[in-house]
């Protein structure tokens, strides 16, 4: 049973939500304020009741609403679950096309904790979780996907202390019975809910929802946080230009080096018409040269008789 209530102003708020939770500025911004909404989610990405998260730690905390002068900024949040399980949990919407990359490469860093002197069996477990908006291996979407390290042949787990996860909003259908039963599809649904009404309905039956909804209230309406929300927004879209630019030019490059070596092809092809034509015309020049000379040895041979 939900004991927890949604606030008055969450209770009147209608309409459209122009920054929801899938706003990496958004989600940055509200699992730090409410960390029983970050230990919710936690609990359902990493399969653990909420009673063995005993404390959970944001390690990178942000000053929420002070403008972000780096652009690139990484709105991941890191955190340590009772004091030794590292989590880095991330809220990505733009398809880069290189997460399997990014991921490893986050999640290489975290892990590589060790101070010197100190033996590797002491390393903390590492897991990165991506929330993304997009399938990173489309021939083979996932809802929810947990990778290790394994022997491709007898899948033994190599190490179980470095770990990739996916979360794929876009494609909630997917989700299994045990996606359900840690209610990883609400957890979806309320993300990318664009009205009031929708995050209402989602989270009434819930204490993390509520939670989380009515801290996005209370943010939605600080103005500080909805211009860095829009600063992220702007971010995204100027990367997705570059991006798409970048890749129409790329492709137009290829074209052209498609179209040009066709020419080429054809202009070396015509080069061979025009070499064979002009050994075919020396034939034939050759050919009339020695006709007209059997012509006249005949005519001289006519007139001696």
């Amino acid at each position: 049973m939900n004991k927890i209530k949604f606030t008055p102003e969450l209770e009147k708020a209608t309409g459209e939500i122009e920054y929801n939770m899938t706003n990496d500025y958004m989600f940055r911004a509200l699992f730090q304020k409410n960390n029983n909404a970050l230990k919710g989610l936690l609990s359902a990405l990493l399969h653990m009741q909420p009673e063995e998260i005993l404390s959970v730690e944001v390690t990178n905390p942000i000053l929420i609403g002070e403008e972000i002068k780096d652009k690139e900024f990484r709105l991941d949040i890191k955190a340590v679950l009772n004091d030794y399980q590292q989590v880095n949990l991330e809220m990505q919407i733009a398809n880069r096309y290189d997460w399997p990359e990014r991921s490893i490469g986050y999640l290489s860093r975290m892990y590589n904790t060790l101070q010197r002197g100190e033996q590797y069996i002491n390393t903390k477990p590492a897991i990165h979780i991506g929330i993304l908006n997009f399938s990173p291996f489309e021939e083979q979407p996932i809802f929810y996907s947990r990778n290790l390290l394994m022997d491709i042949v007898q899948h033994r787990i190599y190490s179980s202390k470095f770990a990739i996860n996916v979360l794929d909003l876009s494609h909630i259908e997917l989700a299994t019975d045990e996606d359900k039963d840690w209610n990883l599809d609400f957890w979806a649904k309320l993300f990318k809910a664009k009205t009031w009404e929708e995050i209402k309905m989602i989270a009434k039956d819930n204490e993390y929802f509520t939670e989380a909804s009515n801290t996005l209230c209370d943010l939605y309406e600080n103005f500080n946080v909805r211009e860095r929300c829009r600063d992220r927004e702007d971010y995204e879209l100027e990367q997705k230009y570059l991006h798409d630019t970048i890749t129409k030019q790329a492709e137009e490059l290829e074209q052209f080096k498609k179209d040009s070596e066709q020419k080429d092809s054809m202009l070396e092809q015509q080069a061979k018409e025009l070499d064979q034509s002009r050994k075919d015309n020396e034939q034939k020049d050759n050919t009339i040269e020695d006709l007209e000379k059997r012509i006249q040895e005949l005519t001289k041979a006519l007139e001696s008789k």
